[in-house]
C-alpha cells in the first residue's frame, strides 16, 4: 500500500474516532457549550489515535524510552496547534452559517483534511526526523 493511501486510511480511522467522540459528547450533555465540550473531547481522542497511528504505520518511529515517547506526543502536539486551529475554524464556521450538526460536520471533515495534510508536512520535518549524526 502506498504511504499516501495509508496516511488517508489513518486519518480516515482518526476522524471517525474524532466524530463519533463529538456525537457521544452531544448525546450525552446537551447543556451550554455542549458543541465546543464536544469538539474538545473530539479533537483529543482523534489526536491520540493519529498520533499512535501515525508514529507506528506512517513513520515508522521508534521512541527510546516513555521520556523520549511523551516528548515526541508533547512536539507532535505542538505541531497540531496550527492545524488544529484550521479544522476548528471549519467546523465552528460551518456550524456558524449553516446551524446544523450534518453541516458542522462537514465543515470538520473538510478542516480535518485541509489539517491532516499540512500537519503530514510538519511531523515529517520537524517531529517523526531521523536525528543526523554530527
Amino acid at each position: 500500500m502506498s504511504l499516501a493511501v495509508l496516511y488517508a486510511v489513518i486519518a480516515l480511522v482518526a476522524t471517525a474516532a474524532n466524530i463519533a467522540a463529538q456525537e457521544l459528547v452531544v448525546r450525552a450533555y446537551a447543556g451550554p457549550f455542549a458543541v465546543a465540550a464536544s469538539v474538545f473531547v473530539g479533537t483529543g481522542v482523534g489526536l491520540i489515535a493519529k498520533y499512535l497511528l501515525d508514529k507506528r504505520y506512517i513513520f515508522r518511529f521508534t521512541t527510546r524510552d516513555t521520556a523520549h515517547d511523551a516528548q515526541t506526543f508533547l512536539l507532535y502536539t505542538a505541531m497540531g496547534i496550527a492545524t488544529t486551529a484550521l479544522f476548528w475554524g471549519f467546523e465552528f464556521g460551518f456550524n456558524h452559517v449553516f446551524e446544523s450538526k450534518e453541516m458542522r460536520y462537514v465543515g470538520g471533515l473538510i478542516g480535518l483534511g485541509l489539517g491532516y495534510w499540512a500537519k503530514y508536512h510538519l511531523d515529517k520535518r520537524f517531529v517523526f526526523r531521523v536525528p543526523t549524526s554530527e
